[in-house]
């Protein structure tokens, strides 16, 4: 059972999210050396990598934060949320059999008055098995981290005084 979360009716839109264009495609962008990498077109992404990234960061935030309402930008405006987390990855790096990493600079605004709190995450989650399914896992373990990391900066901006 998670104790430091109660439900709460707090609310968050995700987005906007951006991704570098060098990853910005339905195929997976493997680092094959140092500054080389190689577009795999039999391995794609379910889904546009920033769509994928914002649904997957509210999915996280409605159990980390307790409350069903998140919501993904554009569909919900920022002006029905308390809060906004807009997320602009710098890095987003693939190598098969070793690693996911993850840049990321963030920022989460109160909507009632503009009060930002901003961060950076940057991860590296091992992917030692040769494949996809591992590299995709490590993907979705950094996106965790990221999510934890916007879910804290709600906490401290709803924290006192709510």
């Amino acid at each position: 059972m998670n104790h430091a979360v109660e439900s709460s009716s707090l609310s968050v839109v995700v987005g906007p999210v951006s991704v570098p264009a060098a990853v910005d495609r339905p195929q997976i962008v493997v680092s094959t050396g140092p500054n080389q990498v190689r577009v795999d077109d039999f391995n794609r992404w379910a889904s546009p990598l920033q769509s994928n990234i914002s649904r997957v960061v509210a999915d996280n935030l409605v159990s980390i934060l307790g409350t069903p309402r998140v919501t993904v930008f554009p569909q919900t405006l920022s002006a029905n949320a308390d809060y906004q987390a807009a997320v602009a990855v710098q890095s987003f790096g693939s190598a098969l059999g070793e690693a996911a990493t993850l840049d990321a600079v963030w920022t989460v605004r109160r909507v009632k008055d503009g009060k930002l709190q901003t961060g950076r995450t940057t991860v590296r989650e091992p992917a030692p098995e040769r494949g996809y399914d591992a590299l995709a896992a490590a993907h979705s373990r950094a996106v965790a981290r990221l999510s934890q990391d916007i879910a804290g900066a709600v906490r401290a901006l709803d924290g006192p005084g709510r």
